[in-house]
């Protein structure tokens, strides 16, 4: 059993922070995992989770990992369970520097806003309507410090080629080449992977969190290709140990292959039984989409961050657009989807 803020010890100056699980019912805010790590003189902070009591373990674990006289720390994206203590950077008493995907910051600004548009889609699966639900959601993370003095965005650095073994990636690279941020963009516009030289860590941040993207802005082509490519660096021994944002453990060489396999088998197996269920080429209604899909999720053993109703019909809307079917015009958000016409 683990529990908020445990860490996990990678190497000397190495640690991965525990965040927790979601848990709406007892108005539980999740926290993703960050890790803490240092290279040379830098400290690195990849993510930064919320709450104070994870505020707290960052410190202890940045201490551990020390001695350090910078600081460098870098936003996977711009959900609230991984950005609520992003403040951090101006309260390590060293000069620091902050970076945040470009396409997150509307969110970052107003999480409402984004949380609405996910929600609203799915009244039929939501416990309140969609203003009213994004506003508790939101406050659950609270407090919620998202920008530091020094935050920038990575667009604002040329965008570079990175290449780690047979693989080419765009992004850009900190601390001499130590550090590797890699754009990836699946579980939400802006998302980045982080890729650690120094010890061999690949941190899936949220796109690993499933088979299917749940969000509004999810990327099901952008997931599947990050997690194949995430695979082949571990067959090459490009990258050693497996990190994520809510995966309470480290999966090292053969184990991460198996497990980024596992998503991906899973993302096709799902794709397969959404198709099945729309009558290859039917015309359904979300609603009635969603509970067969939710069995479908549940047969296939799919997990993920977020295992509740909602996400699930979140992804349920995600994979008919997979399959091309689109909202028929209404103002209803139960419309029936269907396929365009050829002619």
């Amino acid at each position: 059993m683990t529990a908020l803020g445990d860490p996990i010890d990678i190497d000397d100056r190495t640690v991965l922070v525990l965040g927790r699980e979601l848990d709406l019912a007892h108005d539980q805010p999740d926290v993703g995992n960050a890790l803490v790590h240092r290279t040379g003189d830098t400290l690195v902070l990849v993510d930064t989770g919320v709450t104070t009591a994870f505020r707290a373990a960052l410190r202890t674990a940045a201490d551990r990992v020390g001695p350090w006289s910078r600081a460098l720390v870098l936003t996977t994206h711009g959900h609230p369970d991984h950005v609520g203590n992003n403040d951090l950077a101006d309260d390590l008493g060293v000069p620091a520097e902050h970076y945040v995907p470009a396409r997150d910051l509307d969110q970052m600004r107003d999480p409402e806003s984004y949380w609405v548009r996910s929600f609203e889609r799915i009244p039929w699966a939501a416990p309140l309507p969609a203003p009213a639900l994004a506003a508790k959601v939101v406050s659950l993370f609270e407090p919620m410090r998202p920008f530091a003095a020094t935050t920038r965005t990575y667009e604002e650095r040329p965008l570079e080629l990175i290449r780690i073994g047979s693989l080419r990636f765009t992004g850009w690279t900190f601390a001499d080449g130590a550090v590797r941020v890699l754009r990836s963009q699946g579980h939400c516009a802006g998302h980045v992977i982080v890729h650690l030289g120094d010890c061999g860590v690949l941190h899936l941040s949220d796109e690993g969190n499933g088979a299917c993207g749940a969000m509004y802005d999810a990327d099901q082509v952008k997931i599947q290709n990050v997690l194949g490519s995430v695979a082949r660096l571990f067959e090459e021994g490009e990258a050693a140990i497996l990190t994520d944002g809510h995966t309470f453990a480290l999966r090292r060489g053969a184990e991460a292959v198996s497990h980024l396999d596992g998503l991906l088998s899973q993302a096709t197996a799902l794709q397969a039984a959404a198709l099945g269920l729309t009558g290859g080429y039917g015309r359904i209604r979300p609603s009635a989409f969603t509970g067969r899909y939710a069995q479908a999720v549940a047969d296939g053993g799919v997990g993920g961050a977020n295992p509740n109703p909602m996400f699930t019909a979140m992804m349920a809307l995600n994979e008919l657009g997979e399959l091309g079917l689109r909202p028929e015009p209404g103002d209803d958000a139960d419309t029936p989807w269907s396929r365009s016409a050829l002619s």
